[in-house]
């Protein structure tokens, strides 16, 4: 039996010396490479922090010692470490999910894979541990120095070092290859100096004695504590930590297991706030995730274990690449079109135009917040600025979307991928709430396309919006065939009409009357075209149609409406607050008396699955659509003749 084998929880990494502790980071390693590349996952930040994973679980005692991931993509050593080595179904569904669980383990605590948001929560448990006299308790956060550059790590670190006598760790784990290590014995030493309660009584009395000192004593004072911040700061970058208020150790070598526990270990006997710094390595041990010079295996598929050459070719073009396509032509026709991104300048399709135009594309690091403002600064300057973003993050920065943005009447273009059901990574990453908590926006206006073709010209007329926010939506999948349009009403595309459903309507003669009006939103459409063609099968004519740019709600929608008996809103985003509330909201406000129906998400967290599977639990599939939408019909029908009788019989 292996060693990781027998790992059933932290206690047993307890009891290894260094020599399997160097054998279990391999075989940690070989595991992850050839598990993740079954199911696929993050592979690259895993391999970067074996080392460190157990050094942190040999130096605390979790749970009773809290160890939190930002943003957690890391956390598949840890989920090994505490008994959970079934990785068959990592991020499928029933499966381990990517990030922590609560549900699957009490060594979980943070379920939010948002970036930057550990130190705010190491914050709130170190205060709780503190006010229950809970002092045996340590905290430990580990933060990436890519989710530093978020603001809210800034405002907690504010925080955190306002209370000197509050123990807390923060594990900074450096795998940017930026800085160099301070090598030898002098660091250590002095690392060990600086997390000792004699060292800081040290400081208070020299303090006191040389400022005591007559005439010369402050002075002397300060000349000699800017000579020793002056030393410090030359020979390590711990300055700007230390001036606020938190102690620093390192840089250390995040692979060496045992420098890593010693630094821990002085970091845990600390009073108060420290910073430890871990250089690791994204990829480490990995040829062709060390080779692969994007983001050294950040994200894989399923792929081959020896070569990392994906095994299942892509289906066909996603929705990504034609965004990127298209913003590359964009930008060689208008020079005042600039880009923006929160540090995914290619997961979001931005690659090519940074490539074409350097000049024109800030990645202003996981600072949403500040990405939105800065964009009304562009927009003000003269410039188009299109911010592009994973949907569920541009949660985050809702207040400037509204009163930077929105209030200023600033022309930005905010492009979101991964919107609607995303899948496989689960609650924190679905983006199924962008059309709810935009459409209190005044001004704003969201599209949603169909299809490439409209992914394409929708973009364009956003451009074109100079006084106003603008939103372009589509999910995470591939994109599917073009839907044609055979008529326009209003700004509406009417992709279907009794008579032109794929089934014939079982001899009815002429073109019959509507009796459904089918609003599909977005990629809902070849849904509701399939959904059309059931209900024409069993002798309910449809009306489909596309919105396109559903808020606001076209003009023309309340009087369509009103030649139907009912109306069907299908969407991929939450119901409460979404489309299908927008278009009832229309219809009540045109005093027209036609139910609608909404199709779309419930308010609950979505567990992680293939997107498909999450649509099929959500009763988001044709077959489902038309039975519920037949049965509204059927209890129409019911209720008129129930009136029919009690008329008839009084």
């Amino acid at each position: 039996m292996s060693l990781l084998e027998n790992i059933r929880g932290p206690r047993d990494l307890k009891v290894l010396d260094g020599e399997d502790l160097t054998e279990l980071a391999e075989e940690i390693r070989h595991f992850l490479v050839h598990a993740v590349a079954r199911t696929g996952g993050h592979l690259g930040p895993n391999l970067g922090v074996v080392e460190l994973s157990i050094a942190l679980h040999r130096a605390f005692d979790s749970p009773a010692d809290r160890i939190l991931w930002d943003t957690g993509h890391q956390s598949y050593v840890h989920k090994l470490l505490t008994g959970r080595q079934d990785f068959s179904k990592l991020r499928g569904k029933g499966g381990l999910s990517g990030y922590p669980s609560r549900e699957e383990s009490e060594h979980d605590v943070i379920e939010n894979s948002h970036a930057s948001t550990v130190l705010g929560w190491a914050d709130g448990l170190a205060k709780a541990n503190q006010v229950l006299g809970r002092w045996n308790r340590h905290v430990v956060a580990v933060i990436g120095d890519g989710a530093l550059t978020g603001g809210m790590a800034w405002e907690a670190l504010n925080n955190i070092a306002a209370a000197r006598d509050r123990p807390l760790i923060i594990v900074v784990n450096d795998n940017e290859r930026s800085y160099a290590p301070t090598i030898g014995g002098l660091a250590d030493h002095l690392a060990t100096l600086r997390t000792t309660d004699g060292y800081e009584r040290f400081l208070s009395w020299g303090k006191d004695a040389v400022q005591g000192l007559p005439v010369v004593g402050k002075p002397l004072y300060e000349s000699l504590h800017g000579a020793k911040k002056g030393f410090k700061d030359a020979f390590a970058p711990q300055g700007m930590f230390e001036d606020l208020g938190l102690k620093y150790v390192g840089p250390i070598d995040g692979h060496d297991i045992e420098a890593v526990e010693s630094a821990l270990r002085r970091a845990k006997r600390f009073h108060g706030p420290v910073l430890v710094h871990c250089r690791t390595e994204k990829g480490r041990g990995y040829k062709p995730a060390l080779e692969d010079e994007a983001d050294r295996f950040h994200t894989v598929g399923v792929m081959n274990s020896l070569t990392g050459e994906p095994l299942v070719a892509s289906a066909g073009r996603s929705w990504t690449s034609v965004f990127g396509d298209e913003m590359l032509k964009i930008g060689a026709e208008r020079p005042d079109v600039v880009a923006i991104t929160a540090a995914m300048l290619h997961p979001v399709g931005l690659t090519r135009f940074a490539e074409a135009f350097p000049d024109r594309v800030w990645d202003v690091g996981i600072a949403e917040q500040h990405a939105a403002t800065s964009a009304a600064g562009l927009a003000t300057g003269g410039l188009h600025p299109v911010f592009a973003v994973y949907a569920t993050f541009l949660n985050r920065a809702f207040d400037q979307v509204l009163m930077d943005v929105a209030l200023h009447k600033c022309g930005v273009t905010f492009v979101l991928d991964r919107a609607g059901v995303t899948g496989t990574d689960g609650a924190s990453h679905n983006g199924m709430w962008d059309m709810s908590i935009l459409q209190v926006v005044p001004g704003l206006r969201i599209a949603a396309p169909r299809d490439a073709d409209q992914l394409r010209a929708q973009l364009r007329e956003a451009m074109d919006v100079s006084d106003a926010p603008t939103v372009i939506r589509f999910p995470k999948e591939t994109v599917g065939e073009a839907v044609p349009a055979l008529d326009r009403v209003g700004g509406m595309d009417v992709i279907a009409r009794p008579g032109t459903v794929p089934h014939s309507l079982n001899g009815m003669g002429g073109t019959p009357m509507p009796e459904v009006l089918l609003v599909a939103v977005g990629t809902m459409a070849e849904v509701c075209l399939q959904a059309a063609d059931l209900l024409a099968a069993r002798g309910t004519p449809c009306t489909v149609v596309d919105p396109r740019w559903v808020k606001p709600v076209d003009a023309a929608l309340p009087a369509l409406a009103e030649q139907h008996r009912i109306v069907a809103v299908v969407e991929d985003n939450s119901r409460t607050g979404g489309v299908g509330w927008a278009v009832a909201q229309a219809l009540r406000d045109a005093e027209i008396d036609v139910p609608v129906r909404t199709f779309g998400i419930p308010e609950q967290f979505l567990p992680h699955a293939k997107r498909g599977e999450v649509l099929a639990d959500l009763g988001l599939t044709p077959a489902e659509i038309a039975g519920r939408i037949s049965a509204a019909l059927a209890r129409k029908e019911a209720a008129a003749a129930r009136t029919a009788r009690k008329e008839n019989d009084a």
